[in-house]
């Protein structure tokens, strides 16, 4: 409790600087937990999306039947968002006789790919605020300790006797700046690569789904071609 109660007395007696810097850092921290939290939430609901359809695709579902059902949802998102725009581009031009000259597999193709590039940004948002906390706050409170130390210094050059004692409750509050900044950068950048991971597992999944489609679309052309 002591102890408890010195670091706080050294935060509230610190200079402005320090102060400022200090709040700097802990006010990057609440967002960057209040981040972590939002991002964790909308990548497992995204893994369980994309789980979901995957086994409802296999099924054996027909493809016509597959995008009605998603035609009557408010919201499409993942691999859902990827099946519908496909497949709604490749009935847009098989059912149009007038446009001939363009291939339906390759348009459909090219609407996945910009569904699956809009997907992965959504959640790819905001992962750089982790990724720039994790890298700048040790070097803010790195500065925090610098000017700590140097008013401390400056203050023991002003005294006729100088003893430990005097200068250690400005180094105390100087170095206090550098443990919050680490505070602040460590689970910032744990969070960064965890999250980075997981979105790209989760586009190579998307893609593999997009090849994967791709080739049913194909084959599918050529068996009516054939009929």
């Amino acid at each position: 409790m002591s102890i408890d109660n010195t670091i706080l007395k050294l935060i509230t007696e610190a200079s402005l600087v320090v102060q400022i810097v200090m709040a700097i850092l802990v006010l990057s921290s609440l967002l960057s937990w209040a981040l972590m939290l939002i991002k964790s939430s909308q990548l497992r609901a995204a893994t369980r999306q994309l789980e979901k359809f995957e086994d409802r695709f296999w099924s054996g579902i027909s493809f016509k039947k597959l995008y009605d059902d998603l035609a009557h949802k408010a919201k499409l998102q993942g691999m859902e968002k990827i099946f519908f725009s496909g497949y709604h581009e490749y009935l847009r031009i098989y059912q149009n006789e007038n446009i001939t000259h363009l291939p339906k597999v390759t348009t459909a193709q090219r609407a996945m790919r910009v569904a699956e590039s809009r997907e992965l940004d959504r959640l790819e948002q905001n992962l750089s605020f982790l990724a720039t906390v994790g890298s700048i706050s040790t070097y803010i409170g790195l500065f925090g300790t610098v000017w700590g130390i140097m008013n401390s210094f400056i203050s023991l050059g002003q005294m006729q006797q100088a003893t430990l004692a005097v200068v250690a409750p400005g180094i105390a509050e100087a170095l206090i700046a550098t443990a919050i900044g680490l505070l602040t950068a460590i689970p910032a950048i744990v969070a960064y690569n965890r999250f980075s991971d997981k979105t790209d597992r989760i586009a190579v999944r998307y893609e593999n789904f997009r090849e994967e489609f791709t080739t049913l679309l194909e084959r599918q052309t050529l068996n009516t071609k054939a009929q």
